[in-house]
């Protein structure tokens, strides 16, 4: 008995913790990168920021929920596809927004000596990201 109390307490602690490194890195990388101010000045929306200071937390909000909840849409393969597709796509301007910023790319290049083919490193990683969104949408959630 109170070894499985030690053990859940100590999931919740790991957990949390967690939650917090993911947390801190999410905001970090928002205002790292001026995301929702750069958003703002080229929609010319001033006038709206807290709403889109709401719509972030209330998706954040949401995604978590359903990240933890065990709530299930039947969806036609298609649907699904085409969801992981967008995934995809949104992981992937995420990921290079973050290496625009830190030119992880060039650095990396140089580093495995394949200058010549950061074409083919680049399409490497986008249809990766593609292909592991549309993988997780159709086998896992589905």
């Amino acid at each position: 008995m109170i070894q499985t109390l030690l053990i859940n307490l100590l999931q919740i602690l790991i957990g949390f913790g967690g939650g917090l490194a993911v947390g801190a890195g999410f905001v970090a990388f928002i205002t790292v990168l001026g995301i929702i101010p750069r958003l703002i000045q080229l929609s010319k929306t001033e006038s709206l920021i807290k709403v889109y200071s709401a719509s972030v937390i209330i998706g954040l909000l949401i995604g978590t929920y359903f990240s933890f909840a065990t709530v299930s849409f039947q969806q036609p393969v298609v649907a699904l596809i085409i969801w992981g597709i967008l995934h995809g796509i949104f992981n992937g301007m995420l990921a290079a927004a973050l290496t625009e910023v830190l030119n992880v790319f060039p650095i990396l290049s140089r580093r495995i000596r394949m200058e010549n083919y950061l074409l083919f490193l680049l399409m490497a990683i986008l249809f990766g990201k593609v292909f592991g969104s549309l993988f997780q949408w159709t086998y896992f959630v589905r």
